[in-house]
């Protein structure tokens, strides 16, 4: 995740081997070991590429080859999805003596849908994800409403970013994003909100003025709200889908009405007005 040929094949034997610069592992089908050009005898590669053979073993990596070289390991073939190319990545990162990983995993679905139904397809699943689960304050009930999580596709790589009210928000977004057939990989740019006392009254409170407003209170039916509430320090942004310019007004000047919010931001489009969901 960013922040901003095969060789042979492996057997079953009762044992780990080592022949020359290639090996063989126990009960594990699922990875293919490579010899790279490091040294024949380079005992070191040999105990990291069998390591590295014996983590990626299920079947979610059958179609991965690796090399060693002076510690370095090279990743090669097929996975799944961008989160089983970001798993692999993350064991081999861990076992001893690595000293840097270069992950070549290449996955066939990447592309097979163009960015635009691939960020149609993300914005209304990360809309929904998060229905019903409660926030890490125990006050809030439903932290759906209290996230502003936006998405944007290039060439099948998918940017995040926006806003969560906790962590476990943004994870959950980043992990679906990850799963989803057609990416390619993942930035993640979301911001997450402070933890504050403070803030979750607010966010409370703004629920209350915006969607108990008779005029408002037709957006509290779809689980996913089309308005989201960014509360931070106090600061307040409104975003999301309205239907008409009167309901943005509206829950501008709520958001503007409650106590102790310091600016309100109004960033509701209107449906019809732009082509953009988020």
């Amino acid at each position: 995740m960013k922040k901003a040929g095969f060789g042979v094949t492996l057997v079953v034997v009762s044992s780990t081997l080592f022949l020359g610069s290639q090996v063989f592992l126990s009960n594990a089908p699922a990875v293919h070991a490579q010899a790279g050009s490091q040294p024949a005898n380079s005992q070191s590669d040999n105990n990291i590429r069998a390591a590295v053979v014996n983590d990626l073993k299920s079947s979610d990596y059958k179609d991965v080859r690796v090399t060693v070289h002076g510690g370095v390991v090279d990743l090669e073939g097929t996975v799944k999805d961008y989160a089983t190319k970001e798993q692999a990545d993350k064991k081999v990162h861990r076992i001893k003596n690595v000293e840097a990983v270069r992950n070549m995993i290449r996955i066939p679905s990447a592309g097979s849908i163009s960015d635009a139904e691939l960020q149609k397809k993300l914005v209304t699943a990360i809309e929904y994800n998060r229905v019903g689960y409660w926030g890490q304050s125990p006050t809030i009930k439903n932290v759906t409403p209290f996230n502003a999580i936006s998405v944007s596709v290039n060439n099948g790589v998918v940017t995040l970013g926006g806003h969560a009210a906790d962590p476990v928000s943004a994870d959950s977004a980043v992990a679906l994003t990850s799963r989803t057939p057609g990416v390619r990989d993942v930035i993640d740019n979301i911001k997450v909100n402070p933890t504050s006392i403070m803030d979750d009254r607010l966010r409370l409170q703004l629920y209350r003025a915006i969607y108990g407003y008779p005029a408002l209170n037709k957006y509290a039916i779809d689980p996913g709200q089309p308005i989201r509430i960014t509360v931070d320090n106090g600061h307040v942004i409104l975003s999301g889908v309205v239907i008409n310019q009167m309901d943005k007004n509206i829950a501008g000047i709520q958001a503007n009405g409650v106590p102790g919010v310091f600016s309100v931001t109004n960033n509701l489009q209107v449906q019809g007005a732009t082509k953009e969901r988020k």
